[in-house]
């Protein structure tokens, strides 16, 4: 039976009709963001079959779905805007975890795996692309009990270690739509502000890793006059295009595909999309290796840029919760913090605004808030960033990091922070 054919046989009418296939107690695995199939997903709620199921999600970009606990229990591994209220009303339970440990956690967690997935169309060998998403989808395939894709014509086919064969797939759904893309971010005068301080320690021939957001979007702006940069990232955010237009990238230290650039997915625009479509200079490749702190530490001139929620005068960096409550997760902030503090002239970059809630709260602070979670630990943070300059960490003393994180903090709780460190022998 030629490829086609295989096509013809597995493919569904509906989407309710594509996840039948998935049994009770089996465990619903979908990529991250783009990668998301949402018809399938929607259609879990008219599958009547199901019961001790469970679902894993990450920065899943749709609402949360109403669906009964008891047949199907919804598992995020990094919130959503929405999973946080639900994860408060017992709709959503949250799976901590490094990044690059999540293959190998949802092979140990999970029993009977089923993947559902967005990709691209079919090519004449009968080839699928996972498209935006390699992540921890791709290492579980060979393994997989069930394979159903959603198959969309929008999804780029790329290049990398994250293609599915007909052969492997056990049911398909045609559904053409736009895929996700990331709002229009306003930058604020703080964030030009990081963005150039941050470009200004990154230097010619730098390998980098770096993500969505204002103050990364800052950053790369001032970045297109560098020259021989290299891009080896977990998520491909839509200026890393503007990099590549501008001359500024040549991707010639990587270490998995030497002249592309690699991560493990991407979240942006069309104008991303499209640039990724059939383009070799973009590999995508699995999260246990973009993502291994053991890869990512032989990397010289590594820089890692990151964001955090607020930290502490130990140079506690917390990026996941605020007042103690959940708000975000680890993401891939422990591996390259890590893998950069290992590297031969690695750089690892905590980025904040100093200040919150219109100023009147300050994210330098003595301690961390009361069930707060350390994201980044004193021992691997490196430099943090706010619009008042630079506080390198590594290698200071208690007082001494204490004095050049009050350094950075907003002019307006200087002195109550100089009080505060005083009160706890700091100063």
């Amino acid at each position: 039976m030629n490829v086609q054919d295989l096509y013809n046989q597995k493919q569904t009418a509906t989407s309710l009709e594509a996840v039948s296939v998935i049994e009770p107690r089996e465990d619903i695995i979908v990529p991250l963001a783009v990668g998301e199939p949402p018809a399938l997903m929607k259609a879990l709620a008219d599958h009547d079959g199901l019961e001790g199921n469970r679902l894993f999600q990450m920065l899943s970009l749709h609402p949360v779905l109403s669906l009964d606990p008891s047949k199907v229990k919804i598992i995020s591994m990094f919130l959503n805007k929405d999973e946080r209220r639900a994860f408060y009303d017992h709709e959503v339970d949250l799976l901590p975890n490094h990044f690059s440990d999540l293959p190998e956690i949802l092979k140990e967690a999970t029993n009977d795996q089923v993947i559902m997935a967005t990709v691209s169309p079919m090519d004449e060998e009968g080839y699928f692309s996972l498209g935006t998403n390699c992540d921890y989808v791709a290492p579980l395939l060979k393994e997989a009990k069930r394979i159903i894709l959603e198959v969309n014509e929008n999804m780029p086919r790329t290049y990398g270690l994250n293609r599915i064969h007909i052969s492997q797939v056990d049911a398909l759904y045609e559904h053409h739509v736009e895929l996700p893309a990331t709002p229009e971010i306003p930058l604020r005068p703080e964030d030009e502000i990081i963005g150039k301080t941050v470009a200004d320690l990154i230097q010619n021939g730098d390998t980098l890793q770096i993500g969505f957001g204002a103050i990364p979007n800052a950053i790369m702006n001032f970045l297109k006059d560098h020259r021989d940069l290299t891009i080896f990232t977990e998520m491909i955010p839509d200026k890393v295009v503007d990099l590549f237009e501008s001359g500024a990238v040549s991707n010639m230290s990587n270490p998995l595909h030497k002249g592309s650039m690699t991560a493990t997915f991407a979240f942006g625009t069309k104008r991303l999309y499209d640039f990724m479509d059939q383009n070799k200079q973009v590999q995508m490749y699995p999260v246990d290796e973009t993502n291994d702190s053991r890869l990512i530490s032989t990397i010289p001139q590594l820089v890692t840029i990151n964001a955090t929620i607020e930290v502490d005068f130990l140079g506690q960096c917390n990026s996941e919760s605020i007042s103690g409550r959940y708000y975000s997760s680890t993401g891939g902030q422990g591996d390259f913090g890590i893998g950069a503090r290992m590297a031969n002239g690695g750089k690892g970059i905590i980025c904040l605004h100093s200040t919150t809630k219109g100023g009147t709260i300050s994210k330098i602070v003595p301690t961390l808030a009361k069930g707060s979670v350390v994201s980044t630990s004193k021992n691997d943070v490196d430099y943090i960033v706010t619009e008042y300059g630079v506080a390198r960490l590594r290698g200071k003393t208690i007082r001494e990091r204490a004095q050049a994180l009050i350094n950075i903090a907003h002019p307006n709780f200087r002195d109550e922070l100089i009080t505060q460190a005083k009160e706890m022998g700091y100063l």
